[in-house]
Formats: structure tokens, C-alpha cells, sequence
């Protein structure tokens, strides 16, 4: 008498289920003012050189529950890239070390991520310094996920991380007795949620205006 009710019941609780969409990764864009990037060299032997890097801009895509699915694109201004010396800068941006003229950004792309914990992940990647990409695995701390406490209340991811790089890999291989080859990152970063973010594969392409013959006015766009 009552096997058909519970079955009827169950039905309808899977196909309501069946309904409800998985939640879907926020989208959240690099907060340019609260994104550092540090980055430490041996320097003759002497002392580890330190520099850092403040402007770093980007999207994240992230779902704490899943990190397998979370995407991320990152830039860093590497003009703004400071050893606490005005003439130490100009030589680390000249075009035999990181060419910052030519190529201004690193980017970081990342191509899936390896979750360790909860809270922790290995982001494997592709950086691209001086128009040369290597692979790149970030080892990933995700700090905090909620609202901040002040205006404008944003809801914000935080996250710490750190790799270690090869310079001579992206070709940087000048003054290698003055200017260690293994390059320490150590990454602090916020991202707050965004509907606008975009990656650089969503952006649409520029197009050229069409050329107009002389005299001829060009057809209105409709």
C-alpha cells in the first residue's frame, strides 16, 4: 500500500534534483593594489636580491568546493618590478636581462591545477617572460573567500603562493657570476568578484575599419 507513494516521492526528489544546476565557478579579477609578487636571486653569493612587484591584474575563475576546475590568467607589470634602487631597476629592465621595454608583462596562464587540501592546491601553468613560455607550478594557499570588512564590501578571495623558476630557461642569461639562475617567487594576491572579468580568449577581436575610396561616403552600419 505504501511501496507506490515512496516511490512516486522518490521520483520526483531525483528529477528535482536532476534539475538543479552544479554550482557554478564565481568569476573574480585581481585586485591590482592588494596582488604583490616577490621575487628573490642570489646575488654573488653575497645576499638574496629582493624585488617586488605591485599592478599585477587578471581573472580567476575559482569554486572552492572543485579546484580542478578553477582557471586563472594573470599579468605582471614588470616596469614596476623594484630592488630598492633607481639604477639596479634600470639594469634589471634593460634588454640583456628582462627587456622590459620590449616585452613589458610576464603572463601567467594556467593549464590545470592538482588539489592537495581543502585549502590548498599545485596551479601547473604556462609563464611567458621575454616572448619565451616554460611551465610554471605555483604551490597555492587560498587564505579567505568572503566579504570584506569595509566599503565596498566586495566579496574577495585571498591567496598565498610560491614557485621557483629558471631564468636561463626564458633566456635570461646575462652576468651569470654576478646574478644567480634560480628565481624565487612568492606570491600575496586578492581577487574580488567580478561579472566583468574576462579572459583574453573571451575578449573579442579587434577589426580594422574598412578601408573607404576616396569621395565615397561609407555605408551606414545597420
Amino acid at each position: 500500500m505504501h511501496i507506490l507513494p515512496r516511490l512516486a516521492l522518490s521520483t520526483c526528489l531525483l528529477v528535482l534534483l536532476q534539475a538543479v544546476p552544479a554550482m557554478a565557478a564565481e568569476r573574480f579579477a585581481l585586485d591590482p593594489v592588494h596582488t604583490r609578487v616577490m621575487v628573490a636571486i642570489d646575488h654573488a653569493g653575497y645576499s638574496r636580491a629582493i624585488g617586488t612587484v605591485s599592478g599585477s591584474t587578471g581573472v580567476l575563475e575559482f569554486d572552492p568546493a572543485d579546484w580542478r576546475q578553477a582557471r586563472l590568467e594573470a599579468r605582471v607589470p614588470l616596469q614596476r618590478l623594484d630592488f630598492g634602487d633607481a639604477a639596479w631597476n634600470r639594469a634589471v629592465a634593460a634588454a640583456n636581462l628582462l627587456d622590459a621595454d620590449r616585452a613589458p608583462e610576464a603572463v601567467f596562464v594556467s593549464t590545470h591545477v592538482e588539489p592537495v587540501s581543502d585549502d590548498e592546491a599545485i596551479v601547473h601553468g604556462q609563464l611567458t617572460l621575454r616572448g619565451v613560455s616554460r611551465p610554471l607550478a605555483l604551490q597555492v594557499r587560498m587564505n579567505a573567500l568572503k566579504r570584506t570588512p569595509l566599503p565596498p564590501f566586495r566579496r574577495t578571495a585571498g591567496f598565498s603562493a610560491t614557485g621557483t623558476l629558471s631564468r636561463s630557461d626564458f633566456g635570461i642569461d646575462a652576468w651569470p657570476s654576478m646574478i644567480g639562475d634560480a628565481v624565487e617567487l612568492r606570491i600575496e594576491a586578492e581577487a574580488f568578484a567580478s561579472r566583468t572579468a574576462r579572459f583574453a580568449d573571451e575578449m573579442a577581436p579587434r577589426t580594422a575599419p574598412a578601408a573607404s575610396t576616396p569621395g565615397v561616403e561609407p555605408a551606414p552600419a545597420r
